[in-house]
């Protein structure tokens, strides 16, 4: 009885050990965030959840991005940084163009430049980048402030994202995280 109750205790024992590593792992090193909306369709679904690198803050065009969306910041009529409320939620966005990177969108035709390259984005199949979101209407081309990155959905029609008013820029403390896996409901790897 003894030795089946020193083997309990040791198995209880890991279990907690066990447990706590988890909850710091997925605490501080990676997160578990799950996609709502369309926006990010056809890369990240409604439902899909994905894991977040929350150490990995240096991002780079192409990232996709989980942001915290506190703050809506654009140009004011003196070509100043203005700083407002944002969305204040959480939202799951690609990285377009970072730091003194210059963007412009013809959408007309609905095509994306950065730094006078246009950009050929595989990752979109549901039309080209023709809505206009007001924030930056007329000003196009920009160049994206230091401290702060141009996020776009893949779902160009229906994303909220750097093209509107209520969100321009992001500064990249406002970025939670990487993601870097797709586990729900199918396996993918981002990087």
């Amino acid at each position: 009885m003894k030795k089946f109750l020193k083997s309990a205790v040791g198995l209880i024992e890991q279990f907690i050990i066990t447990f706590f590593v988890l909850c710091l792992v997925f605490t501080y090193l990676f997160r578990i965030v799950s996609v709502s909306g369309d926006s990010m369709l056809n890369t990240l679904k409604d439902g899909n959840r994905v894991i977040v690198n929350a150490m990995d803050r240096k991002v780079e065009n192409g990232d996709i991005v989980v942001i915290d969306l506190n703050n809506a910041v654009t140009f004011a009529e003196n070509e100043t940084l203005e700083i407002c409320n944002g969305l204040n939620k959480t939202v799951v966005k690609r990285v377009v163009a970072t730091e003194g990177q210059t963007i412009d969108i013809d959408f007309a035709a609905g095509i994306v430049y950065v730094d006078g390259e246009r950009l050929y984005e595989d990752y979109i199949e549901l039309g080209l980048t023709h809505y206009d979101g007001g924030a930056f209407t007329g000003k196009y081309p920009i160049t994206v402030p230091e401290g702060y990155v141009f996020i776009m959905g893949d779902n160009r029609s229906v994303s909220m994202d750097s093209r509107s008013e209520k969100i321009g820029f992001v500064s990249v403390d406002d970025i939670t995280g990487t993601v870097i896996l797709r586990f729900y409901p199918d396996f993918a790897f981002f990087s």
